[in-house]
């Protein structure tokens, strides 16, 4: 089309109005093409003319960095950036002429953090350097998926040595879980003996020799008990370090949801707890693990519980977030303290006393395993709220849509 534009302008003095007319309507066709392009890219685009005022901006670029475009054309372009340190390395890159690529600033759009990688190349045509193309990412995403990583990574060489020390553990506790029955067994048998030894109830001391055994099932039942709890939490943190043997089906989470709550109704209703339920109607069948998703939003079901002891909601939402959903479990309980929020998914931390401290860690594997994310957010005195975000399968190439003529 531009190739026709170009012939076409020179030979402008013997077109017709009628074709100049059609010309112009061609020209405006293809700039209003480009600019929806430019628009539909996802990363920003700048470009600067020889004198480095600025030509040009797409929306992106618009959003991603804080200017004043009222300015416009009475400025230089870095004199439009309100960010301090960006607007150096603009003024000092595009003075100098200088290439650089993939820089990165942190700035605050919107009262938020995000961290934006910046690259400034000269832009070229018929081999002259005509301006400069500036190119915008926010990489806030990329960065904390790559340090995400970094940790699975260096937990995965753990986690073998962790289950193999895990199951070493596992075996003796077997061991002494079976000699304690058998040593409980010859003290009944020997309980008759010296019973019948000793008719009086006395034995040559003048002791009961009951108050005797008697303490010493008191021990025995102590060791028993923290055998069993060990046992318990060998189990549990297997299950945790153990890679997880996924089925993904594609099924209705709302559905799955339902169903939890009205198993869980009757506990709830003892605990004085309303359970509400707000379920988007037309949330997507997902891929999921029916197994797995049930025991995650069940154990933040049984935390919430257990942060409610006089009774509260519980409130479960579902929602549709562009390319994933979300499940919202929140409750009205006694909260999280701001020291504790950043360690409520690290292994073994609980503030229960009985907790085993790998229920949240299980929650957070899981949901990780789906490939989705997990947050919390919390205030002591007015209660918790879990945020799950699961990926929605995408089945349909997204297109840009235009709607200029040609």
């Amino acid at each position: 089309m531009r190739e026709f534009i170009k012939r076409a302008l020179q030979k402008l003095n013997k077109m017709t109005g009628e074709q100049t007319r059609d010309l112009l309507y061609s020209a405006a066709a293809e700039i209003d093409r480009l600019e929806t392009v430019l628009d539909s890219i996802t990363d920003g685009i700048l470009v600067c003319d020889t004198e480095n005022n600025l030509a040009l901006a797409n929306k992106i670029a618009e959003r991603m960095l804080p200017m004043n475009l009222e300015e416009q054309g009475k400025l230089k372009f870095w004199q439009l950036v309100r960010d301090e340190k960006v607007r150096d390395f603009f003024e000092l890159t595009l003075q100098n002429g200088d290439k650089v690529e993939e820089r990165e600033f942190d700035l605050e759009i919107k009262g938020i953090p995000r961290l934006l990688s910046i690259s400034v190349l000269p832009l070229v045509k018929d081999h002259q350097v005509t301006g400069s193309l500036i190119y915008m990412e926010d990489i806030t995403e990329k960065r904390g998926k790559e340090a995400q990583l970094r940790r699975a990574e260096n937990l995965a060489s753990l986690t073998t040595l962790a289950a193999g020390v895990a199951h070493e553990i596992k075996n003796p506790l077997g061991s002494l879980s079976i000699h304690i029955q058998l040593i409980q067994k010859a003290m009944e048998a020997n309980k008759e003996i010296y019973f019948n030894a000793h008719p009086s109830g006395f034995d040559s001391l003048g002791q009961d020799p009951r108050a005797y055994f008697n303490q010493l099932d008191k021990y025995i039942a102590v060791v028993n008990e923290e055998v069993d709890r060990l046992n318990r939490i060998v189990v549990d943190f297997l299950f945790a370090v153990r890679p997880m043997n996924m089925e993904f089906r594609e099924g209705d989470i709302n559905l799955l949801i339902r169903e939890l709550a009205d198993f869980v109704s009757y506990e709830l209703e003892e605990a004085r707890i309303k359970c509400i339920l707000h379920l988007a109607p037309d949330l997507p069948w997902i891929g999921f693990d029916q197994r797995y998703i049930k025991q995650a939003l069940l154990n933040l079901i049984k935390n919430a519980q257990a942060a409610m002891p006089n009774g509260g909601k519980l409130t479960i939402k579902t929602q549709v977030l562009e390319d994933e959903i979300s499940i919202v479990v929140s409750d009205t309980g006694i909260g999280i303290s701001e020291k504790n929020l950043s360690k409520i998914f690290e292994p073994y931390f609980t503030t229960k006393e009985t907790g085993s401290g790998l229920g949240l860690t299980l929650v957070f594997k899981i949901i990780r395993e789906h490939r989705g994310e997990i947050s919390v957010k919390s205030k002591e005195g007015e209660g918790t709220s879990f945020k799950i975000t699961l990926p929605i399968p995408q089945k349909e190439r997204k297109l840009i849509t235009f709607e200029g003529g040609i």
